[in-house]
């Protein structure tokens, strides 16, 4: 596929498709890796008390792998900005059921991109109390303001210049988690490591409670695997890079987290950091493992690394979510304004400015919060309605083209559907309430706005309906 012009046949500005196989992973390596493992550890292990806790990687791959093949198809079958609000607007009919749902996607979305966004400038900002030792709650609210702002900036330009900095950023994390691994692997001690506490492996409620809460932290981790779709008007071949990216990434990463929290717990006794709200070092534990091993100077260098990585990560995620609210209003689903490019650069300035300042605001929250919130308003709509999207398509739809097709179908959608079940029963009552009242929420604010623009159930629908 040829890359589109910088404009329409209209004159108007155009995304452009820039954004080739190399690209597409970095984007969603850069995106996945993160601050995730690196302020995640500590939480992981308190959620089971011990090492045990890696069982939660193992069952957030089980779901993010079948997750990811769904994304694979809906991707190279659907390519375009906005990514799950387009597959939940095509899959349950663009004109009736997809409406609620795109718009309940993008409603998810402004409580939860933003919440994604900003754990990682939390957990940049608490890493930074490692070289900053009188750091304030006002100090780190700063923190992530600063690097919120310098994220927009460095956004506002073209695409083909962000593929670059992606690429920059993406050489960053590589390096930040070879450092560790290679650091882990001279000193590991399988003893350390593995030593399990008393009852580990009992099968009782409370072991299922923690591993569905190690679990979340893991899936927490894994997210992003899916950026390089909230971009596909601005990939290359998209039929073939997204699917390619996605599994490239999801394998790629499964392997480098593995190996950091042997790493880590190889050379730091678990019970040092567990559980995390006794243990304030377990803010930035990575740095704590670098001083053990060399030192607090070599320690502080890496610190910087780290944030490093961590800007990385929200730079991916801003560019991607950015997408979203610009697809809505291009579609006539959302505010008007969101849906214009800019008039030079070619990119959704405006999207770009609410998502960023929106993602600064939620820095004011707690991190675990942050995470267990994020996952809990995704689950229902996002992650499982596009597994109805994906079958209705199937079955709706035989003749759209798919240069990608799951493997197995459908067994994929049954299992990662059962994955998300496991995760939402093991969810805290009251992050259920928060996900439930804002569901609600989001649906009474749909009928409200359909019923003021006249839109389906209260308009007229189009008896063929058309799709992207």
């Amino acid at each position: 596929m040829n890359p589109a012009s910088s404009v329409d046949a209209a004159g108007q500005p155009k995304l452009e498709r820039r954004f080739g196989l190399l690209q597409a992973t970095a984007l969603n390596m850069t995106n996945m890796v993160g601050m995730g493992p690196f302020i995640t550890i500590p939480l992981l292990m308190s959620a089971m008390g011990g090492p045990q806790a890696l069982l939660g990687w193992l069952v957030a791959l089980l779901i993010t792998l079948p997750d990811g093949l769904i994304w694979s198809e809906l991707g190279a079958a659907l390519p375009g900005s906005g990514g799950s609000y387009l597959y939940l607007r095509e899959g349950f009919g663009r004109h009736t059921w997809g409406r609620l749902m795109a718009f309940l996607f993008v409603w998810q979305f402004i409580l939860s991109g933003p919440l994604e966004i900003a754990s990682g400038f939390i957990g940049m900002a608490k890493y930074i109390g490692y070289v900053w030792p009188g750091m304030t709650r006002t100090h780190e609210l700063l923190v992530c303001a600063g690097a919120g702002l310098i994220a927009i900036a460095l956004l506002y330009r073209r695409i083909r210049s962000i593929g670059w900095i992606i690429l920059c950023l993406w050489a960053g994390t590589l390096l930040t988690v070879t450092i560790v691994i290679l650091s882990g692997a001279l000193h590991f001690s399988a003893a350390r490591a593995f030593s399990f506490p008393d009852g580990a492996f009992n099968f009782s409620t409370g072991f299922f409670l923690g591993l569905g809460a190690a679990a979340r932290v893991g899936i927490y981790d894994y997210l992003g695997y899916y950026d390089a779709c909230y971009i596909g008007d601005e990939i290359k071949n998209p039929g073939r890079t997204i699917p390619r990216s996605i599994m490239i990434s999801l394998v790629a990463v499964a392997i480098i987290y593995l190996l950091i929290n042997l790493s880590i717990i190889g050379v730091i006794h678990w019970s040092e950091f567990v559980p995390a709200d006794k243990h304030p070092e377990s803010n930035f534990i990575v740095s704590i493992f670098m001083e053990k091993l060399y030192g607090p100077q070599v320690a502080s260098i890496f610190t910087a690394l780290i944030c490093w990585t961590a800007f990385g990560s929200v730079f991916a995620l801003l560019l991607g979510y950015s997408r979203i609210p610009y697809a809505a209003a291009q579609d006539g689903c959302f505010f008007r304004a969101f849906g214009v490019l800019h008039p030079t650069k070619g990119f959704p300035h405006r999207s770009l400015l609410v998502v960023g300042i929106l993602s600064i605001l939620a820095c004011t929250l707690p991190l675990d919060t942050v995470i267990n919130a994020l996952l809990t308003t995704r689950i229902v709509v996002q992650f499982a309605g596009q597994i109805g999207a994906v079958i209705l398509l199937r079955r709706n739809q035989p003749h759209l083209a798919r240069p990608y097709k799951m493997w197995l179908y459908p067994l994929p959608c049954f299992v990662a559907l059962a994955g998300w079940i496991f995760l939402l029963v093991t969810t805290d009552q009251r992050i259920l309430v928060y996900g439930a009242v804002s569901l609600i929420a989001g649906v009474i604010a749909y009928f409200v706005w359909a019923a003021r623009q006249r839109v389906w159930p209260f308009g007229l629908v189009p008896t063929i309906e058309t799709h992207a």
